[in-house]
């Protein structure tokens, strides 16, 4: 009897009994792809699901709150939330070549007893890169293998502390019979790496590929099943590297790592604000330091803003680590409750550092930063702003003032304008001068503008 097939979309898992050049439900073109139908449950999964049918009380559930193993990595530890729980899953995405694989070696070469599952690299190009970074490599048990039986397999005979998947599109499982890469394998080979974590208590962390409109490849189901996902962001072009975490079972979610490439892998940066800042133009229109926070940790970045007569009929509005919108919406205000005359001007805006910022606190800093640039009146350099701007002008307080001001004191700012909200609740002001402000039109005329 001739094998069922269907068709299922590698973006959303729909499935479909006859190809389509756009899947019926995510409007994906060209996603269906032909795979073999099964019947019944996959077997890994019943053999699995038979490990523990007893419920346990919560109350004689073992393991300390908090019991976290360190990567050595500060900025690891911080993004997954202070370090690796046990059991746990972690998924690392990004852009080819942005670093995944090098922090995962760094990270391996301070555990005990790592397996480093490569179905992409032969041991040859691992070890080159080891001695490169100068990783510990007693501890590092190398599996070149993508036939995740196999894998799972030596897991059981070999107890490791940690496995490392390199990469999840490059396994396969036997009960399916789609090719590897296919949203079935990767769904399939997630959960059962998932089943095995949670029952052995061994962390397990998965490399994923990403598409070309930079969401991990396969189906969405696969950040569902994973505790942990951190994108890496940056150019590759620049040596400066995100590690942000989009979810997090077990931390924050707002957390990020900042690294630095180098000839010898991944340098951690502990002070991410004098990056940001290091090379910042004196005496420039259009430039302002605003203070975000993300996760537990604030972080001044400069704001640059370019305002010029447009030569086309239409003026251009470019932005480039903020929401584009967003910024629409304060060029609006500005035009309607500051009286700058913007409707003729191109307007580009950008974060330095490659850094994406969402937190509406920087609203302030984008505002004078657009003000200051169609004055062509530069702001003094020892400035640190923050506060977000409501639709009738109106500056509102913003959360953890006291944490943003202490930082820009240790750095070496003197004044500072914040919401009038904040200002009243400050308990200090940490050596500096400090103006609070309740509109728009007061911001910018405590610079001049």
């Amino acid at each position: 009897m001739k094998p069922k097939t269907l068709y299922r979309c590698q973006s959303c898992g729909a499935v479909s009994p006859k190809w389509s050049g756009k899947c019926p439900d995510c409007g994906g073109w060209n996603s269906l792809v032909e795979e073999r139908a099964e019947r019944g449950a996959p077997r890994g999964r019943k053999a699995i699901g038979k490990a523990s049918l007893t419920p346990l009380p919560l109350s004689e559930v073992s393991g300390a709150a908090g019991e976290r193993t360190s990567t050595k990595i500060r900025e690891l530890d911080r993004a997954i939330g202070g370090g690796i729980v046990k059991g746990s899953v972690i998924l690392i995405g990004g852009d080819p070549g942005i670093g995944k694989s090098t922090i995962l070696l760094q990270a391996a070469g301070n555990l005990p007893d790592v397996l480093y599952v490569s179905g992409e690299e032969s041991p040859e190009q691992i070890k080159l890169r080891a001695e490169r970074l100068s990783v510990r490599s007693e501890g590092i048990m190398l599996l070149p293998e993508t036939n995740l039986e196999n894998i799972i397999a030596v897991a059981e005979k070999k107890r490791p502390g940690a496995i490392v998947v390199d990469s999840i599109q490059t396994m396969y499982t036997e009960d399916l019979a789609s090719a590897p890469g296919s949203v079935g394998q990767v769904r399939e080979c997630a959960a059962k790496l998932m089943f095995y974590a949670k029952r052995t208590g061994v962390p397990v962390f998965i490399v994923g590929h990403v598409t070309k409109d930079g969401a991990i490849a396969g189906p969405r189901v696969l950040e569902h099943i994973v505790d942990t996902v951190l994108y890496f962001e940056g150019d590759r072009g620049h040596s400066y590297r995100i590690l942000r975490t989009v979810k997090n079972r077990f931390g924050s979610t707002n957390e990020i790592g900042v690294f630095e490439m180098t000839d010898a892998g991944l340098k951690e940066v502990e002070n991410p604000s004098e990056l940001f800042l290091s090379e910042r133009p004196k005496d420039v229109p259009g430039s302002v330091v605003a203070s975000s926070i993300e996760g537990t940790r604030p972080v001044l970045v400069e704001l640059q803003a370019l305002v010029s007569p447009t030569v086309f009929g239409v003026p251009r509005r470019t932005s480039i680590g903020m929401d584009y919108q967003r910024v629409n919406l304060l060029i609006a205000v500005l035009e309607k409750i500051a009286g700058l005359h913007l409707g003729g001007m191109d307007i580009f805006t950008n974060v330095v550092g490659g850094l994406k910022i969402s937190e509406t606190a920087v609203d302030l800093g984008i505002s004078l930063a657009i003000a200051s640039s169609l004055r062509e009146k530069a702001v003094e350099p020892g400035l640190i702003v923050f506060g977000e701007v409501g639709l009738s002008g109106e500056i509102r307080a913003v959360s953890q003032a006291e944490l943003r001001l202490k930082e820009a004191s240790k750095i070496g700012f003197t004044k500072a304008i914040v919401p009038k909200s904040n200002r009243e609740r400050l308990r200090s002001d940490f050596g500096l001068d400090i103006t609070a402000v309740s509109s728009l039109r007061d911001a910018l005329g405590a610079i001049g503008l």
